[in-house]
C-alpha cells in the first residue's frame, strides 16, 4: 500500500487504479502515466481568477445542460475505446472545466474530455507540464481551451478544429470582453477575473 508520495517511482508509468490505491494527501495529476505533484496551495490571485471565472460561468450556464466543476475533480482522459481503470493513464485536474453531456460525470469526477477546460497558470506549473497538457487535452477532443496567465493579466485561447487540432485565437487582455466559440452566450469580462 502506498502511503506516502515518497515511495512513488517517478520514473514510472502508472494508471488510474494505481491512483485510486495511494492513500496520503498530496494532489497529484498523471499525464500519459507520468507522475506531476501539484503545488501545495496556489496564490490568492490563482484563486481569486478561479473563482470569479467559475461564478461567471457558472451565472451563465445555470439553467443549460452543462455543469462547471472547478478543481478539485479528477478528469480521466482514456485512450480510445478503453475505458478501465487499467488502461487510462492521465488523469488530471484542469483548475475550471465544463462538461455538457453529464453521462461522462460520476461520483470520481468525468470519464472523457469536457467540453471547456480552463488551466490558471502559477509559478509551481513547468512549461513541459503545460505542453504535455495541452497536446492531452488536444488528443482527448476538448473543445476548447483556455490558459489563463493572472500574472499578467490576459488569457491565450484555443479552439479544436475539424481535424482534431488546437488553432490558437486572438489573446485576450485584462479589460476586454472574452467570448466562447463553444457557448456563444458565454461572455467573461476580464476586468472582473483580474482584480487586486
Amino acid at each position: 500500500m502506498i502511503t506516502s508520495f515518497d515511495q512513488l517511482d517517478l520514473t514510472k508509468q502508472y494508471t488510474y487504479a494505481d491512483y485510486l490505491k495511494w492513500q496520503f494527501n498530496e494532489r497529484l495529476e498523471l499525464i500519459k502515466g507520468y507522475i506531476y505533484k501539484m503545488s501545495p496551495a496556489p496564490s490568492s490571485r490563482h484563486q481569486t481568477a478561479v473563482m470569479n471565472i467559475s461564478g461567471m460561468i457558472w451565472t451563465q450556464l445555470k439553467n443549460s445542460p452543462c455543469r462547471v466543476f472547478p478543481a478539485p475533480f479528477d478528469v480521466r482522459l482514456p485512450l480510445k475505446d478503453r475505458n478501465s481503470n487499467q488502461d487510462i493513464t492521465t488523469v488530471l485536474q484542469p483548475d475550471i472545466c465544463v462538461v455538457c453531456d453529464l453521462s461522462k460525470v460520476d461520483d470520481r469526477g468525468c470519464l472523457g474530455a469536457p467540453d471547456l477546460v480552463i488551466e490558471i497558470l502559477s509559478p509551481g506549473k513547468s512549461l513541459r507540464e503545460m505542453n504535455q497538457k495541452f497536446n492531452v487535452y488536444e488528443e482527448s477532443g476538448v473543445r476548447e481551451y483556455w490558459v489563463v496567465y493572472p500574472d499578467h493579466g490576459h488569457v491565450n485561447i484555443f479552439l479544436l478544429d475539424r481535424s482534431g487540432k488546437f488553432v490558437g485565437q486572438h489573446p485576450k487582455n485584462n479589460g476586454e470582453l472574452l467570448y466562447s466559440s463553444v457557448f456563444p452566450d458565454l461572455v467573461i469580462n476580464l476586468s472582473e477575473v483580474f482584480t487586486d
